[in-house]
């Protein structure tokens, strides 16, 4: 079996209580976490002393983080910046802590003409690579709805003209089909180069979340032109679900609908969007890892 891609998440969707995410996460053979909030508080909202006891649990269970799932680059291009590159230090040294090699970013709410901001979003996002001077973390900038970097030619112009090894793309089918961009093969192929983790959620062309392979996102394409090209990384499982027509037949098919009912929504939701990317997987001779 081929083993390009390494699985993770963003557990935070299944749970408010850590140790039930963790024990989920296992039970879906994955051991890796993207690392966003915890009880509902963002991780950036975290000192140190207060995340050793979740480091230590990690740690005990077997879990590392793959990436820092961080805000930064979440506020609109004219908020004071000051603060918030304080705060983007502060989120370097929990990426540290947590051995993670990705933070991911993004590259700020524009209003509805985003060019005139190009150059300072550069400027912003060059400071944060210099905060990174002699450390060996990447930035992943994430395509997102309403940022600078939300369609695919403008993610690839701003890589371009930052023109870093650590500043990367965080490739999000889902979003860029809420954006109205088409996943594949316009998209993929223009921020092919650039692409370091996938997120992993589909979505319909009105928008609506839908597991891996659900939706007009082309995952499955995607991950095999990945592999293809010899693409080795996370693929990290940002479910967003909520219940749909059809959902109870893409429940585990060895529970019964009353044990399946018995479980909080978002283990529910976790499992079939797990479920929806191991089918893919395994069709196309992948590892699940």
């Amino acid at each position: 079996m081929k083993d390009n891609f390494v699985i993770s998440a963003f557990a935070d969707e299944i749970s408010s209580d850590l140790q039930k995410e963790i024990e989920v996460l296992k039970n879906n053979g994955i051991s890796h976490i993207e690392l966003r909030s915890i009880d509902g508080k963002n991780i950036s909202e975290f000192t140190l002393a207060e995340l050793a006891e979740v480091k230590r649990l990690f740690i005990q269970e077997g879990i590392k983080v793959s990436s820092i799932g961080s805000p930064i680059g979440k506020i609109s291009i004219n908020d004071p910046f000051e603060e918030h590159l304080e705060l983007f230090r502060h989120v370097v040294e929990i990426a540290e802590f947590f051995n993670s090699p990705y933070i991911r970013l993004f590259s700020f709410y524009v209003g509805k003409d985003p060019d005139p901001f190009f150059e300072k979003v550069v400027a912003r996002w060059k400071l944060f690579l210099e905060v990174l001077a002699g450390k060996k973390i990447i930035l992943l900038h994430e395509n997102e709805k309403e940022i600078y970097g939300d369609s695919a030619d403008r993610c690839l112009k701003l890589l371009e003209a930052l023109d870093d090894p650590k500043a990367r793309a965080a490739f999000d089918p889902a979003n860029f089909v809420q954006c109205e961009e088409q996943v594949y093969p316009a998209a993929y192929k223009k921020l092919r180069k650039f692409i370091e983790y996938v997120h992993i959620k589909d979505a319909l062309d009105n928008g609506e979340v839908r597991p891996a392979g659900l939706g007009v996102g082309k995952i499955e394409t995607v991950l095999q032109e990945l592999s293809d090209s010899g693409y080795t990384g996370f693929l990290s499982i940002e479910p967003h679900l909520t219940y749909f027509p059809g959902f109870e037949k893409l429940e585990l098919s060895h529970e019964t609908s009353a044990v399946c009912a018995a479980k909080e929504e978002g283990v529910r939701t976790f499992a079939v969007a797990s479920k929806s990317l191991r089918d893919i997987l395994q069709k196309n001779d992948q590892k699940w890892q």
